[in-house]
C-alpha cells in the first residue's frame, strides 16, 4: 500500500514525529509512506488544512496513493474538507479504538489526527498505536463480526451516495480557485511522488499544464 503524509502548516514542526511514528509502523508490515510535507513550520510551500482536503483528493482518486493520514490542530477541518472530495472516506481518529473501529467498520481510505489538542507526553507511541490499529489488519473485517455484512452493504449505499452527490476529481480540479489548487500542489517533493505513481494520466496532465 502506497500511504501519503500530509500535514499543514500549524503542526508542520511535528511533521518528523508523526512520520517517524508512521514509517516505524507502516514499512514493516510491507507498506510505502510517502511524505508530501510541509516539513517544517518554515517551508516556502504552506498547507492549510482547505488544501490538506484538496491534496488528498487529488492522490486518492489519481491513484498516487491508497491511503491518506492528514490532520490538524483538532483533526476536524482537515477531515471535514477531505470529505469533501469524490472518493475520500476520512475518518477522525483520536486514539487506537478510533482506528480500530473507523478501519473494520467503515474502511475509509484516509484519517485525519488531532497534532494539537490532547497532543502530550508520549503522544508518539499514541500515533503509533493508532497507524498499527489501521494498517495490520485488513480493513472492513467488521466489529461485531456478527454484523460485517451489514457494515459492507452500508458501506457501499455510502459510495454510492457520495459518487451521485459529488463531481469527478478532474471535473473539481477546473472548477477549484486555481490559485488554492497550485498552492497545494506547490511542496518541494510533490512532483518527485506524485507524477511517477498517479495512475490517472487526466488528472497528471491537468496538473503538469497548469505549473507548467
Amino acid at each position: 500500500m502506497k500511504i501519503a503524509l500530509i500535514t499543514e502548516n500549524s503542526q508542520a514542526a511535528k511533521n518528523g514525529i508523526i512520520h517517524d511514528a508512521l514509517t516505524a509502523v507502516a514499512e514493516p508490515l510491507g507498506h510505502q509512506v510517502f511524505n508530501y510535507g510541509m516539513y517544517t513550520a518554515e517551508d516556502e510551500a504552506s498547507l492549510t488544512y482547505v488544501m490538506n482536503g484538496l491534496l488528498t483528493g487529488i492522490l486518492l482518486n489519481s491513484g498516487a496513493a491508497d491511503f491518506v493520514v492528514t490532520g490538524c490542530g483538532t483533526g476536524m477541518g482537515s477531515m471535514l474538507a477531505c470529505n469533501a472530495m469524490p472518493g475520500v472516506f476520512c475518518g477522525l481518529v483520536i486514539d487506537p479504538t478510533d482506528a480500530f473501529l473507523f478501519s473494520q467498520i467503515n474502511d475509509g481510505n484516509a484519517i485525519s489526527m488531532p497534532y494539537a489538542k490532547g497532543f502530550g507526553w508520549a503522544a508518539e507511541l499514541n500515533l503509533q498505536d493508532c497507524y498499527r490499529k489501521i494498517f495490520e489488519n485488513e480493513g472492513g473485517a467488521g466489529y461485531p463480526k456478527e454484523r460485517a455484512h451489514f457494515m459492507a452493504a452500508n458501506r457501499s449505499i455510502l459510495k454510492e451516495m457520495k459518487a451521485a452527490s459529488c463531481n469527478d476529481m478532474l471535473t473539481v480540479l477546473k472548477n477549484v480557485d486555481q490559485d488554492l489548487l497550485k498552492a497545494a500542489i506547490a511542496g518541494e517533493r510533490f512532483a518527485d511522488y506524485f507524477y511517477p505513481n498517479a495512475k490517472d494520466e487526466q488528472i497528471a496532465a491537468y496538473l503538469r499544464a497548469l505549473t507548467a
